[in-house]
């Protein structure tokens, strides 16, 4: 690499990567956030599609075909936690707890009986997720060649999904009316639409971002451990509310918490500290930013 730290430029060319399930269960989120609900299934949804998007892509030898039907079962469990919440009028809460829960035991359990074993599973034989190729030219831009290029092809998809996801959500009627329904339901109904229709779409698309997010977890490893997920769609919802529920802020928050990561990773073989609380630092960091979050909201209110 031409950059000018040997530190540094490594550890922002990581954080780019490490913030590509973050910042794709976050802007699904996103989605259902401003059509009024609080999607807590994020976690589950992701470890849905860190399963099945390995399992498939090992059952089918298609690294493409993997990621598709690792996606759709992801959906498939959107679609479950979405009709329940709004079709049987379940508490959502308990419903997103629920869903997190059972994709916990079921990725465990299928594992145990497809695999036997509930420890980590090995697929050597699945493709690797293929490097996008970029002109050499662009690969020698001083510091910005070295962070943004080299990566898996999902990394560069996420980046495209959060543009289209801008356009979708203010330059469209279906985001116009998806915003409204968060902001006014009766004002959708008095145009003739169901609100729960654009909750519903919500879901769904945030169960299409986070079963890529899981088949990024599993298919650059080309193995599935047990709660792969550990806590990014929870880190995910906090990005929503740092981002201020925008696609631009989401990205800053994400890549705040892939750099975190990306710094505890570095930090293990440089610092004489406990492995354990550099383990923690992500989450220590989530915990911080909540409560200068809240600081600032309280601030920005009690001023108004």
């Amino acid at each position: 690499m031409s950059g000018s730290s040997p530190f540094a430029i490594p550890l922002v060319h990581n954080a780019v990567g490490i913030m590509t399930p973050f910042l794709l269960a976050a802007i699904g989120g996103l989605y259902t956030e401003l059509a009024g609900m609080l999607n807590i299934a994020l976690e589950g949804l992701i470890l849905t599609g860190a399963f099945f998007s390995i399992v498939f892509a090992a059952a089918t030898g298609s690294l493409l075909g993997g990621i598709l039907l690792g996606i759709l079962c992801a959906m498939l469990l959107a679609l479950l936690f979405g009709a329940i919440t709004l079709y049987l009028r379940a508490n959502v809460f308990i419903t997103g707890l629920a869903t997190n829960l059972f994709a916990s035991g079921f990725t465990i359990v299928l594992a145990f009986q497809l695999f036997k074993t509930k420890g980590v599973i090995q697929f050597p034989d699945v493709p690797q997720l293929p490097v996008l190729s970029v002109p050499e030219a662009l690969q020698r831009i001083p510091v910005l060649g070295d962070v943004l290029f080299g990566h898996n092809v999902i990394v560069y998809a996420t980046w495209l999904i959060v543009l289209v996801s801008a356009v979708v959500i203010y330059r469209t009627p279906f985001g116009l009316r998806l915003r409204g329904t968060g902001l006014n339901p009766a004002t959708i109904v008095s145009i003739g639409r169901d609100p729960r229709r654009y909750q519903l779409a919500g879901i769904l698309i945030s169960g299409l971002t986070c079963g890529l997010a899981g088949a990024f977890l599993t298919l650059q490893l080309a193995a599935f451990v047990p709660e792969i997920s550990s806590g990014r769609g929870w880190i995910a919802l906090v990005a929503i509310y740092l981002g201020n529920k925008t696609p631009a802020g989401i990205v800053v928050a994400s890549f705040v918490f892939g750099l975190a990561e990306s710094f505890s990773n570095y930090a293990q073989g440089i610092f004489n500290v406990p492995a354990d609380f550099i383990l923690a630092l992500p989450y220590v960091i989530t915990v911080a930013a909540m409560i200068l979050y809240a600081i600032w909201r309280h601030y920005r209110s009690s001023r108004a």
